[in-house]
Formats: structure tokens, sequence, C-alpha cells
């Protein structure tokens, strides 16, 4: 995958945007080779949108409701993305599926709190506790048409202290989740990567 520098980034989000402000400041670092051109909602009232006013990055807002059934919210929410021409798409607790026609337009990638193929889903913080595990993570991967079933790009573990509960846990992941996004977003913008199969890897210039 060929990317040019600066990386144009549209971000999904569907609430408090903690993963886009990590980009966002990222993106205003002199040298980062990404520009956040728009930011994508499928609600109104987001802090997500607060934050992308506040940085002066243009926003939209495409809602399941608005439309007839989810094919027509997909191809309106590919459309709606498409006008700011983005080099790739950065899912960043965006809490839809995205559908067919959008992953065939983009290349999407997605952050998710465990350590994937383990724990997939929407509750993988919550299925990490109940499993027993001593160790989870965040995984950074391209998303396709399962669920967080894509190629993964990076990870890092996080180790389950004695007395987690499921936000003490996945507080600590967030913290890795926002860096390990910022990095690899980083490395792509840097030189790209090469998919082969499942395996992804980086092209370092």
């Amino acid at each position: 995958m060929d990317l040019p520098t600066p990386v144009k980034i549209v971000v999904l989000a569907s609430g408090s945007g903690t993963l886009l402000q990590a980009l966002l400041d990222a993106a205003g670092r002199s040298g980062y080779p990404a520009k956040i051109v728009a930011v994508g909602a499928d609600r109104l009232g987001i802090e997500a949108l607060a934050r992308a006013e506040r940085a002066g990055v243009p926003s939209f807002t495409v809602r399941v409701a608005d439309h007839p059934d989810r094919a027509a919210w997909d191809k309106a929410l590919t459309e709606a993305t498409a006008a700011y021409q983005p080099d790739l798409v950065v899912s960043a607790g965006f809490m839809k599926i995205l559908g067919g026609e959008f992953l065939g337009r983009f290349a999407v990638v997605n952050t998710h709190p465990a350590l994937l193929p383990s724990f997939p889903g929407m509750h993988a913080v919550r299925d990490a506790l109940a499993a027993g595990v001593r160790v989870t993570g965040s995984t950074v991967h391209f998303a396709d048409a399962g669920v967080d079933t894509g190629p993964i790009i990076a990870q890092e573990a996080v180790t389950v202290e004695p007395g987690d509960d499921e936000d003490v846990l996945h507080e600590r992941i967030k913290a890795v989740e926002r860096r390990l996004l910022v990095e690899t977003i980083e490395r792509l913008g840097r030189g790209g990567c090469t998919i082969d199969g499942r395996k992804v890897t980086f092209r370092e210039h």
C-alpha cells in the first residue's frame, strides 16, 4: 500500500473522541506525516464533533435513522467521506459496522481493545476479564467485512492486574491504544506497507 505524504485522513467517531484527539494532537506536530482532512460521525452532539470544531477540522454526520436501510446509509457515508478524498480512513471508536461499498472504496484502519484474534466484538475488555487471561492489549488492524477480522498492523500487550474491573482495565488499554494508533499512522505515512494475505509489513523510508 503506497501512501502520499502527508497522508490525508478522514476519522470516523461515535463518542467522546479521545482517539481522535490523539491524532489531532499528533497531526499538529511539525513533521508528522498525516493530515486530518475531516471527521465523520453517525450521531449529532457528540464530543468528537466538538473536538473537530475546536481544531478547525471540517466534519459531517450521517445518521442511520435518516436512511431507509443500512445499505443506503453505507452509500451516503461513502459519498460524504469521498468528498474529502482521503488516502486513509481511521475508525476511531466508530460504533457502526461499515458496509461493503465503504470498505470497497477506502482502506480503513481500526483499533480494538484486545489482542486479536482473541476477544473480537463489542465487549472485548469484559470478555478478557471473564476468561481470566493475564495479558490482553490493543490491536490496530485493517477493517474488512468481518467483525475485527482484518489484517493486523500493530499490537501491544497490557497486563491484567489483580483487582482490575472493566473500567480500570479499559482505561489502561485506551492509553496504549491512543499511542499505538498515532505511532502506526506515523509509520504508514512514512513508508506505507505491504499486505501479503494476513501479514502486514511496514515499508520504512
